[in-house]
């Protein structure tokens, strides 16, 4: 396995992403869409999860398929984001047909990214906006670190951030992840390396090798303020997978989750992952491809979550230093 020339999860053919930002409220919105539906699916781990439309990505629900999933900030009022993205595509004549009325299924996740430092004394909600533009935004290239819903991303110690990551297979397949840290744990040991390094590629998250100078009987470092917090990712994929095996593939991807962060999946976190599947290649062999692809998954993830939090930007009123600030080179 190696990554995919661009290293996103648009390696995915099919696949855009598009990201919508407020530097004055420091949040943000970002839309992964398909070129046509594709199959989704969900696994939530966290204690506190925020979600829009996710019972219907069950594999016994009536609709299998979805035109795009969105990950947005703002706690309970970003998931308003995914009300500008159904509008949107409403507008552009997509959606599930009921009738004749064409009603786009388009799930979402949110962070708390409420206390961050960013001005969220509004008078009408941004996100619905942010989500329209975020969709406009979509494309096969985009900004990782201090952008779209990782705009206001904070871990633990240092700012969080948008990230991604890509590999294609021995067997041709391409899996992709997609995230927003923005978690109650660390990203990274007392020395600046990543929990995520052991499936580090030719350093793009700095190569800074193994987590260093780590005592496994310390308590955790953690936010002092753990509901401000929740990590949200998009595992995606060009193999043809039912809505179940997408729903495997997604369990499977929080490992990537467990990989990079310290701790993860906890009461204060909204711990997700949606899974996507566009169905362009059949599965070459139904036993050991799953499996495979799991483990693909779980790898992106764990990438993607370092790359993201490698890749933050300062910003006005930042709680945390980046980690270029505490641990970059001069």
């Amino acid at each position: 396995m190696r990554p995919g020339k661009r290293n996103l999860i648009t390696d995915v053919a099919g696949l855009r992403v598009g990201n919508a930002a407020d530097a004055r409220v420091k949040t943000g919105a970002t839309v992964l869409l398909g070129e046509v539906p594709f199959v989704a699916a969900v696994h939530v781990m966290g204690g506190a999860p925020g979600t829009r439309e996710t019972d219907l990505l069950a594999p016994d629900k009536t609709v299998q398929e979805v035109d795009a999933l969105v990950l947005s900030g703002g706690s309970a009022f970003g998931l308003d984001a995914a009300s500008g993205v159904v509008d949107a595509l409403r507008a552009q004549g997509r959606g599930f047909d009921v009738g004749g009325q064409k009603v786009p299924i388009v799930p979402g996740a949110i962070v708390f990214d409420l206390i961050n430092g960013g001005d969220k004394d509004w008078a009408d909600n941004p996100y619905k906006r942010l989500g329209r533009e975020a969709l406009a935004d979509a494309g096969e290239v985009f900004a990782l670190g201090t952008a779209g819903a990782g705009t206001g991303a904070t871990t633990a110690d240092l700012k969080g951030g948008l990230g991604s990551a890509s590999l294609v297979l021995e067997n041709g397949v391409t899996v992709g992840a997609l995230v927003v840290v923005n978690a109650v744990g660390s990203a990274t040991g007392p020395e600046g390396q990543f929990w995520a390094s052991p499936w580090e590629f030719g350093g793009e998250f700095g190569g800074r090798g193994p987590v260093t100078g780590f005592d496994p009987g310390a308590a955790p470092v953690t936010k002092l303020t753990p509901r401000g917090a929740t990590t949200i990712a998009i595992v995606a994929t060009d193999a043809a997978l039912t809505q179940a095996q997408a729903t495997r593939m997604a369990v499977a991807a929080h490992d990537g989750m467990a990989r990079a962060i310290h701790p993860s999946h906890t009461p204060h976190d909204g711990d997700l992952v949606f899974a996507a599947a566009t169905g362009a290649r059949a599965l070459s062999d139904p036993v050991a491809d799953p499996m495979l692809l799991g483990h693909a998954a779980a790898t992106c993830l764990a990438r993607a979550i370092a790359r993201g939090v490698y890749a933050a930007t300062p910003a006005v009123n930042d709680p945390f230093p980046t980690w270029a600030a505490r641990f970059g080179m001069p």
